[in-house]
């Protein structure tokens, strides 16, 4: 790479399933991949908290001693489970008092301390509501232990973190730096990251986050729809899911019932993502959408794009967030954006503090607000 490089934090996903690890270098307006790792989190859904923390914790000492990743500090995200995330109007009289109501709100809807607690927004944009116009926040929220043991997970685990973020924001970042022509920031795309557990929906336009949606729908359910309509283990549903998506032989009688399992669940996820864009169109009108980007382990699942399509009308695609880095021949990496799709939130958060753009702020002490510190 040409000039002199800086090595980026390594963003660290932990999802409910598979862990994540990014690590991106960036120089004059370069950016390479130094290590791209995932590994799977084999929990038993029995486990407490405590043990699963354990397991995360091993899993990322591995890859840090078998990866080539540069430093220990690194960014990560909460799970999205455990970030509260809701919309706001406001009206111009009252945006002088923006802050404290927003932050009072947050507090009443989910239970929280304001003065404790870390509450965050973001503007959204403005709304026509009637004959009135307002301006929409998006309100990012959660309390402060799942903080503090968040940090100390990662400080167990060999690492050193500089800043949490909110998932949305860091999936945005990954492919906001897509949307810099001037024909480009007219038009709104939505990213589609679909984890395990959940399915998290973000509208983006003009270098701006506009709209956020978490869909309590993830792949994991796709498994369970398999299990329960065929009446066998989720592990045995999982396997025979796989071998379907990469359209190795299954018996005729076995397929037909698994594919008609998928299609539920797609049809269902799919018509929840439609009617964010309902929303959307309806409060932001004459805001074209132009496309889909489909990110997360989810990604690949074929009747799930299928349903997108339909649902959506408008050009659904497979994230690819390393297309037009450069690699490393270090081992384990993924080339040429080629299925690093699930990839895409860890990378949003190693650029985090390169890109500008919308992002949760890095935080000051452990039990301080995730969001406090540098303005959006």
């Amino acid at each position: 790479m040409a000039g002199n490089p800086k090595n980026q934090p390594i963003g660290l996903d932990i999802g409910h399933s598979s862990l994540k690890m990014v690590q991106l270098a960036v120089g004059e307006g370069h950016v390479k991949v130094l290590a791209a790792q995932r590994a799977p989190l084999d929990v038993d859904p029995a486990l407490d908290d405590q043990m699963r923390e354990q397991v995360v914790i091993r899993t990322v000492r591995r890859l840090l001693a078998e990866s080539p990743f540069r430093g220990r500090s690194v960014i990560s995200s909460l799970p999205i489970d455990k970030l509260r995330i809701t919309s706001l109007r406001l009206s111009e009289t009252e945006m002088p008092e923006a802050d404290k109501i927003l932050r009072k709100e947050a507090a009443e809807r989910f239970g929280l301390d304001p003065h404790r607690d870390p509450i965050d927004y973001i503007h959204a944009g403005s709304v026509r509501q009637g004959d009135v116009v307002k301006d929409e926040h998006i309100l990012f929220a959660t309390d402060s232990e799942t903080i503090g043991s968040h940090i100390r997970v990662l400080e167990e685990a060999g690492l050193t973190p500089v800043g949490i973020d909110a998932p949305p924001c860091a999936l945005f970042r990954t492919f906001e730096r897509t949307m810099r022509r001037q024909e480009d920031r007219e038009r709104t795309v939505i990213f589609i990251d679909v984890g395990h557990r959940f399915t998290t929906v973000v509208f983006g336009r003009n270098s701006e986050i506009c709209f956020v949606k978490q869909i309590p729908v993830g792949i994991g359910q796709f498994t369970g729809e398999v299990a329960s309509a065929l009446g066998i283990s989720c592990a045995d549903a999982e396997s025979l899911r796989l071998r379907v998506l990469r359209d190795e032989p299954v018996d005729a009688s076995t397929r037909r019932p698994v594919i008609d399992a998928l299609n539920v669940m797609a049809e269902r996820l799919a018509g929840e993502i439609s009617l964010c864009l309902r929303y959307y169109t309806v409060t932001f009108r004459g805001k074209r959408v132009e496309r889909a980007i489909v990110a997360g382990g989810g990604a690949y699942e074929q009747v799930l794009l299928d349903a997108l399509r339909r649902h959506l009308s408008v050009d659904v695609e497979i994230a690819e967030p390393l297309r037009g880095f450069e690699h490393d021949s270090g081992p384990g990496e993924d080339r040429g954006g080629n299925r690093s799709a699930d990839l895409a939130l860890a990378v949003g958060l190693s650029l985090k503090g390169w890109s500008v753009c919308v992002s949760a702020r890095t935080y000051g002490d452990p039990l301080e607000s995730i969001l406090e510190g540098e303005p959006l």
